[in-house]
């Protein structure tokens, strides 16, 4: 039969994304005697050369198949190697000029409540990004966690209404201010979902990138809470009141704190979504580039800060 797919377009344009998304595969993720199967998501796509008119679409489910069956068997199993695994697999089968993989996966990361030391299970995504071609291949490991930010800014203003009323009842104002610093003030809370992607060679461990995460954010939050690690949680965030874009400096500084071994040209990308309870809207912040740009940055080296931040497309594909 003819292979349409490799048959010159009506309209020689080149592609830039063309592939199959959403694909739900079940995947182990361990080391040694100890995995968790676990569901994923799996998206596929390839750079289509102008001579060709598509992509072999019916090959990606196979491909799959053997990228998994080939990788679990690796003691070491991380959802990067399986993403990496998979774009290599995808230039080598379908001549792609390149190939990107992105995979996501619900993994339930086990802890303990904060002041009962209970045993909890909250779910977290794990994800593994990986660009391939004929000259190499580059991956990111990422995770996204759920947090709770308390607004400084409301805070700051009831911390303004509180003073004015117990000076108003008679306190001084030397009493006024350890009572302020003493007393946990009234906020509205803002349920977070924090993203952070580490592009490096080197194996990083997910369950550290998810603590950087949750403790970017007011206080992290856990299905599970007794009575007194309820009060912890909210007083914590209440103690800590951040904004999305606190969160995302900290992250990205507890990035290149946590891992100075990281090359300054790996990449860091750092989002926080935060769900507003006074307001109709959602508010995000974002910052993305090579750890050499962010060490810059972080050292005072204006003169040599980029105009542009490296975006995660561009660094896959460099």
């Amino acid at each position: 039969m003819e292979d349409l797919q490799a048959a010159p377009p009506d309209v020689r344009l080149g592609l830039s994304r063309a592939g199959v998304t959403g694909v739900q595969k079940a995947v182990r993720i361990g080391r040694g005697r100890h995995e968790k199967l676990i569901a994923a998501t799996i998206d596929c796509t390839v750079d289509l050369d102008p001579s060709q008119k598509g992509v072999h679409m019916s090959r990606f489910p196979e491909l799959f198949e053997e990228a998994v069956e080939g990788v679990v068997g690796d003691e070491a199993f991380l959802v990067e190697d399986l993403a990496e695994h998979v774009a290599s697999h995808i230039v080598e089968r379908q001549d792609a000029l390149l190939a990107e993989v992105r995979i996501t996966a619900r993994y339930p990361y086990e802890r303990t409540t904060p002041v009962t030391g209970l045993s909890t299970q909250e779910m977290v995504s794990l994800i593994g990004i990986a660009a391939a071609s004929q000259h190499g291949v580059r991956r990111v490991v990422g995770v996204e966690a759920i947090g709770i930010n308390a607004c400084p800014c409301a805070q700051g203003l009831m911390r303004g209404r509180a003073e004015e009323r117990l000076l108003d009842a008679g306190f001084e104002g030397d009493d006024v201010e350890k009572i302020l610093r003493l007393v946990p003030l009234a906020t509205h809370n803002q349920r977070g979902l924090g993203t952070l992607y580490v592009g490096t060679a080197q194996r990083l461990n997910a369950e550290t990138l998810v603590r950087l995460v949750e403790s970017s954010m007011s206080s992290p939050i856990y299905e599970l809470l007794k009575r007194p690690d309820e009060l912890f949680v909210v007083e914590h965030a209440h103690l800590q009141p951040r904004f999305v874009e606190d969160s995302v400096r900290i992250a990205l500084k507890s990035v290149l704190d946590e891992f100075p071994q990281l090359d300054d040209d790996d990449f860091v990308l750092s989002r926080q979504l935060n769900f507003e309870t006074i307001h109709a809207h959602e508010v995000v912040a974002e910052r993305y580039g090579t750890v050499g740009e962010l060490r810059g940055e972080l050292a005072g080296d204006d003169e040599h800060r980029p105009l542009r931040h490296t975006e995660l497309r561009d660094w896959l594909r460099a």
